[in-house]
């Protein structure tokens, strides 16, 4: 028997209903999928059903990637990289567009997201992501301004991708069964944004600065990244905390940080 390993967060889905209701949220067929984390390959046989035009299963532990290079062996269509998600190459990657679908290593759920945000090329290759991730992360990254959990994971995450559709999945819905419930989210990739930030490392480095002390008013973070005549251009009441600016505010900020 395969059991899971803690060390790589490894959680299967085994619910099939939930498995359905994953692969339904886009059209499979005739389409280039990317999954991460495949594991045992429950979500790969249902995306397999919807007739792709491609298959790439990405899946860092080797003894599961080599028993899905076995079991998907006679199918064409399916390539395995027995590799790091968070270290791949997505270039070596030749199709025009892709989808990507991923039940997420907890772990790492954060890291994988913040490298497709950090994809130098926008708008991407990719015309979908639906990600898995733990609630009260899920919560952080479709946090709304003003809520609890608006913060530097929505306002990095809303700039670039726009949330289509989310639901909760029970841990029951798992082996093992996590200690947590799961939500999932499906993304697009805005192509076309008002404000023209050329590196999104420049608004995560913003969001670092002015939420380093979150429930301090913004008087002195702030001018260490503008000068008063520029906070003074952008209206910015330097007597808020750092939660209650919104979004695009940061974005703003970070326009006229670069060009400084």
């Amino acid at each position: 028997m395969n059991y899971a390993k803690k060390s790589l967060g490894q959680n299967f889905l085994i619910d099939k209903n939930i498995i359905k209701k994953i692969v339904s949220l886009i059209k499979i067929k005739n389409q280039n999928i990317i999954e991460i984390g495949p594991g045992k390959g429950a979500l790969t046989d249902e995306i397999i059903l919807g007739e792709p035009k491609s298959l790439i299963l990405i899946e860092k532990d080797a003894e599961l990637a080599k028993k899905l290079s076995k079991k998907f062996s006679k199918n064409k269509l399916i390539k395995v990289y027995n590799e790091d998600i968070l270290k791949f190459n997505f270039g070596i990657i030749k199709k025009h567009k892709f989808s990507v679908f991923g039940n997420l290593p907890y772990n790492i759920s954060s890291q994988i997201l913040i490298k497709f945000l950090r994809l130098k090329k926008w708008p991407p290759n990719f015309d979908n992501i639906i990600f898995m991730f733990q609630k009260e992360l899920a919560e952080k990254i479709i946090g709304k301004f003003p809520s609890r959990n608006y913060g530097r994971l929505s306002i990095v995450s809303n700039f670039r991708l726009k949330i289509l559709k989310k639901f909760l999945v029970s841990s029951n819905c798992f082996f093992p069964k996590p200690k947590i419930n799961s939500m999932v989210i499906h993304f697009q990739p805005y192509k076309n944004n008002f404000f023209k930030i050329k590196n999104i490392k420049t608004l995560e480095n913003i969001t670092k600065i002015l939420f380093s002390n979150k429930r301090k008013m913004i008087n002195k973070n702030i001018k260490k990244i503008l000068n008063d005549s520029e906070i003074k251009k952008l209206k910015i009441k330097i007597n808020l905390r750092p939660a209650d600016l919104n979004p695009e505010i940061y974005y703003k900020i970070s326009e006229v940080y670069e060009v400084k």
